[in-house]
């Protein structure tokens, strides 16, 4: 019974992303790539740069929130100070603040500091709000490794950050994966933040393109190209998530289910 509920919800899900895959390649003729010529040299459709953009955009999500959730998770999971348990719930408490509400003063403050319509900006928005998760994520991952690899490491002369980096990290690897991953998903299919925060069309993401072609002029819409849109945006996902899949399960098992 239970295979048969997973085999239907597997169904339930994957149904829509191959129609698209589906759709994308079928022509008038019958099949082939026409759809995706034209997502590509159309002048509503995906450019070089709005690749290069999410891709920039991605990479820098990806990078801060590991830095910024590895060294907090290290800090609130290993070292006592005063403070941390507020500090650690000031942190999650970003979850309970509504998405689209903070954008705009966010927009302003990213004026203030000269980061208004720019890639670092938004990628700096997007770390900002995969911190909660994040956060609690890896210092669930450092609590389930036992002390007595640290304390060996640190009876041997290493200091907190070398004890960091070569005993700690390796021990939580699947915990920076799962972290990492939904950084990148986050990053790389938002939608919202991009068309708050940025202004100049050499600036979009490829979300942003695609969207654009949603809204051709004289209602002129190319569903088949915008259908080999979603597909090539999806076929990143899809990739990583099979590559990593057994360490993003690990990383749940063994830190977010953690009490």
């Amino acid at each position: 019974m239970r295979r048969l509920t997973g085999a239907a919800l597997a169904i339930l899900f994957l149904f829509p992303l191959v129609w698209s895959a589906f759709a994308s390649v079928r022509t008038k003729s019958g099949f082939g790539l026409e759809n995706y010529a034209r997502l590509f040299t159309s002048d509503s459709g995906i450019r070089v740069e709005h690749v290069v953009n999410s891709v920039v955009l991605s990479l820098l999500t990806v990078a801060g929130t590991l830095l910024v959730s590895t060294l907090g998770g290290y800090a609130f999971g290993r070292f006592d100070f005063p403070g941390r348990n507020a500090l650690f719930l000031l942190t999650l408490a970003i979850l309970m603040v509504p998405y689209a509400t903070i954008l705009i003063a966010l927009y302003v403050m990213l004026g203030w500091i000269g980061l208004q319509d720019s890639i670092i900006g938004l990628s700096l928005v997007l770390i900002m709000f995969q911190l909660p998760f994040s956060v609690f994520m890896m210092r669930n991952s450092f609590e389930a490794v036992p002390r007595e690899l640290e304390e060996a490491a640190l009876l041997d002369g290493c200091g907190s950050l070398r004890a960091l980096i070569r005993i700690m990290l390796p021990a939580v690897q699947p915990g920076l994966i799962t972290v990492g991953l939904f950084a990148f998903l986050t990053s790389w299919s938002e939608f919202f933040a991009p068309l708050i925060l940025l202004n100049s069309t050499d600036r979009f993401t490829m979300m942003l393109a695609v969207v654009n072609m949603r809204t051709a002029s004289f209602g002129a819409i190319d569903y088949a190209a915008l259908e080999a849109g979603v597909t090539f945006m999806a076929v990143p996902c899809l990739v990583l998530f099979l590559v990593l899949q057994r360490s993003y399960v690990r990383g749940f098992m063994s830190g977010a289910l953690r009490g």
